[in-house]
């Protein structure tokens, strides 16, 4: 696949795509579980986020994900950045993104058998992390600083 080719183009789309809805759901999903924590466990509102929660990671955080990594695989090794400083720095972010979403995996888990002893504070603070990864990796794609 040549660089600058229509498929190319596409493949580039979709790896964006992807990231957009991956992120939104990683933006999101932690202001859920900040509602989540201050909820009383057992009432209507602690089973309601129980279902936000699920189908926002199963139903687009998880194949956000997938395509993100998909199409971001294909772009990286047929336009040779894997050799550049600048993509070794943002795939090192992009697998600690990922390590976070497993993460997040886990507490969606533990709030589903209602076994979270966090408080929201907690998650609020956590709320920060995918944004500061996403504004660095953003950063490095855009500027390529090495």
């Amino acid at each position: 696949m040549e660089y600058g080719s229509t498929v190319y183009d596409l493949v580039k789309a979709g790896h964006i795509l992807g990231v957009i809805a991956w992120m939104a759901g990683m933006l999101y999903l932690p202001r859920l579980f900040v509602y989540h924590a201050e909820a009383v466990k057992g009432s209507i509102q602690s089973e309601t986020f129980k279902v936000m929660e699920r189908r926002l990671l199963k139903g687009i955080i998880n194949p956000a994900m997938g395509a993100t990594w998909i199409f971001g695989l294909i772009l990286v090794w047929s336009s040779g950045f894997y050799r550049a400083h600048w993509f070794e720095a943002k795939f090192l972010l992009v697998l600690v993104m990922s390590g976070l979403h497993g993460w997040f995996t886990k507490l969606t888990r533990e709030f589903a058998e209602d076994r979270n002893t966090r408080p929201a504070k907690f998650f609020r603070m956590i709320n920060e992390i995918p944004t500061v990864l996403m504004i660095l990796i953003v950063i490095l794609v855009v500027v390529k600083p090495f």
